[in-house]
């Protein structure tokens, strides 16, 4: 078995990773290793196609592949050492990891410190228990997505897409463009789940029947999708009797859902948010594991790969100065929770002497949304420290507010922060 010893070793070489990589070694970590498991660099990203990346990172309205692009050149611009067609197998104390190729067979990584950056999987038929025969045409919307954009296939002429989550409609759109017939898109939720801006320019510039609280009952057809039987459903996402149609299609895409991608980081030992999918991390991305960070939607799942970078920026400047043995040694860390209408909450513990140094980031999704003015706020106990009016609240759309030198005081004080939505 081949031996590579490092500073700084990051599974995944998505957008997260890239980054990561290269502010670790930006921060001044000497080793910095990329282990990926596809055959290219860039992640998903690479099949995104359409535009809207980078524009608060960058500046710049980027198509997918040139933000990853981006950070490919950034990464190879310097030492950092890259290894693709590369599966982890395990991950032991240390941190060791444990990985395979096809050129060097296994191979054992010892790291000082460890960045998990893994991304994200789509939640498949299977999880949905939709029920029906089981013919071809059935995929996800990710799925297809690679199909149409670097594999040059078209899934399907007569599609249904169940869900509105953000991939689902964008390739709506694509479907619609390369002369496909979108016949509708299901939402079982009564309101979107995905990004304003794709109902927009997705779904409402192309005409495509939307249905709210709807969703697919049965999938017919011997071979090949025939046709889907909707129904509407209750508030409790029932399927009403009586509401039953069939839609002729031939091919079922899947919009439903996201779910951040942590087999590897159970193997780690690492903690995990049974709410928002991910590793228990602190303001610095670290887990509950010493030594072992995490970054990107590996830790919950973002809407914009703007964001997914900027926490790749502190996982990996973390990661470095905990290889170098520069980290503060904070001893008091406060937990965070969500209150009112908030779903879940990152980081879910923070330490408070952290907010002396530099201003914290508190990202958080709602519940339900509230389309008139809504606040939300940090308490620290019972008292308000952190307070800001927005015009409306999603979830699809991520709410960050700021932690600093002025509640420090306070926060240090406190046996508990709480975000909430009123």
């Amino acid at each position: 078995m081949k031996q590579y010893a490092c500073d700084v070793l990051i599974i995944g070489g998505g957008p997260a990773g890239l980054a990561a990589a290269y502010q670790a070694r930006e921060t001044g970590a000497e080793k910095v290793v990329v282990l990926e498991r596809n055959s290219e660099l860039g992640g998903i990203l690479t099949q995104c196609i359409h535009n809207g990346f980078g524009v608060s990172v960058f500046g710049d309205d980027l198509t997918g592949p040139e933000y990853a692009g981006r950070w490919v050149e950034q990464a190879l611009a310097t030492d950092i050492e890259t290894f693709v067609k590369t599966m982890v197998l395990d991950i032991q104390p240390g941190p060791r990891v444990i990985a395979s190729n096809e050129e060097q067979g296994l191979i054992e990584f010892e790291a000082k410190a460890l960045v998990l950056a893994m991304g994200c999987r789509e939640r498949p038929r299977g999880a949905l228990a939709i029920p029906g025969t089981r013919p071809a045409g059935v995929y996800t919307a990710g799925m297809a997505q690679r199909m149409v954009n670097m594999e040059g296939y078209m899934p399907g002429e007569n599609f249904v897409i169940l869900g509105s989550g953000d991939i689902g409609m964008i390739m709506a759109r694509r479907l619609t463009l390369e002369g496909a017939h979108v016949s509708a898109m299901l939402e079982v939720l009564p309101y979107v789940s995905g990004l304003k801006r794709n109902l927009v320019q997705c779904i409402k510039d192309f005409d495509i029947p939307l249905y709210l609280s709807t969703t697919v009952t049965r999938v017919n057809g011997r071979d090949r999708v025939e046709s889907v039987t909707v129904s509407q459903v209750d508030e409790r996402w029932r399927p009403v009797a009586g509401t039953e149609r069939d839609i002729p299609c031939d091919t079922l895409l899947l919009s439903v859902g996201l779910i951040p991608e942590n087999e590897l980081s159970m193997l780690a030992g690492v903690e995990i948010d049974p709410i928002a999918g991910g590793p228990f991390v602190d303001e610095c991305m670290a887990t509950s594991v010493k030594g072992v960070f995490a970054a990107g939607n590996v830790v919950h799942v973002y809407d914009l790969v703007d964001e997914v970078t900027r926490s790749a920026l502190r996982a990996g400047q973390h990661a470095a100065e905990f290889a170098l043995g520069t980290t503060c040694p904070f001893e008091t860390s406060i937990p965070i929770q969500a209150g009112d209408n908030v779903h879940h909450v990152v980081p879910q513990h923070i330490h408070p002497q952290a907010l002396a140094i530099q201003d914290r980031k508190v990202e958080f999704r709602v519940r339900t949304p509230i389309e008139a003015a809504a606040r939300a706020e940090i308490l620290a106990d019972d008292e308000v420290i952190v307070s800001k009016r927005l015009r409306y609240v999603r979830p699809s759309e991520m709410i960050i507010l700021s932690l600093g030198s002025d509640e420090a005081a306070v926060v240090e004080k406190a046996s508990k922060l709480t975000v909430r939505i009123r």
